[in-house]
């Protein structure tokens, strides 16, 4: 092997543990909140990393490569909620979870907020996700997605009406 060829792997090695670094949290996050399954998010962000290694001679900057991540991420994240729907497994309805300190004041209210986002259907809760958590405009997620943009200005204009009506039908004593 040549030194020539030994550089381009050196640097192709360095490129991608960078990109591991830099967007892990993003992918596990997005992950994560999609699918509310530690281990399941954990196994999707290996999942898009391992293709990302693939197909990094592909990416042509950061922003595509930020962009190829979200979509890959999105597309894995629904694939699994569909698998999971076909074949449900036996999930414990209280575990405890580690996350990132919030900025949310009433611990209550954040936690019926993530339990009606997860109600949502997958394609309704991954728009809002996108939406709310990775700050991304309608365009940049029907672009994501593959969609129209008034197709995802109308799910989620419909998913944020459901939350409405889901929170205004909750029992907060519970």
């Amino acid at each position: 092997m040549s030194l020539a060829k030994i550089g381009t792997i050196t640097t192709e090695a360095s490129s991608f543990s960078e990109l591991v670094c830099e967007h892990q949290t993003m992918v596990y996050s997005l992950a994560y909140h999609f699918l509310r399954d530690r281990t399941a998010a954990e196994e999707i962000a290996q999942d898009v990393f391992l293709e990302l290694y693939l197909h990094l001679n592909e990416l042509h900057s950061p922003e595509h490569a930020v962009f190829w991540l979200r979509r890959v991420t999105a597309n894995r994240c629904i694939d699994e909620g569909r698998r999971r729907r076909r074949h449900p497994e036996l999930q414990l309805d209280e575990t405890y979870e580690i996350v990132a300190p919030s900025t949310a004041t009433d611990l209550m209210l954040h936690q019926h907020l993530r339990r009606l986002v997860a109600s949502l259907p997958d394609n309704a809760r991954m728009i809002v996700l996108l939406r709310y958590q990775e700050d991304l405009d309608p365009g940049d997620i029907a672009e994501l997605l593959n969609v129209p943009v008034n197709t995802v200005k109308s799910q989620l204009q419909r998913a944020l009406a459901t939350l409405r009506e889901k929170a205004g039908n909750l029992d907060w004593k519970e």
